[in-house]
């Protein structure tokens, strides 16, 4: 998933260069949400990851 946040991102600095600021606009806010989605699975892996080993 931070693979294709990261892909996201190159595609907006891409656009950006080229002066496509609809595209590029859209590419980050692609990336933002993707980043978070991954941010947060990261954290619950973590947490259920550590109770397990609690336990």
């Amino acid at each position: 998933m931070l693979y294709y946040a990261l892909v996201f991102f190159i595609i907006a600095i891409v656009a950006a260069l080229f002066g496509f600021g609809g595209i590029a606009a859209g590419a980050v806010e692609i990336a933002k949400i993707i980043f978070f989605i991954f941010l947060v699975l990261f954290v619950v892996s973590l947490v259920v990851g550590l109770v397990r080993r609690g336990s």
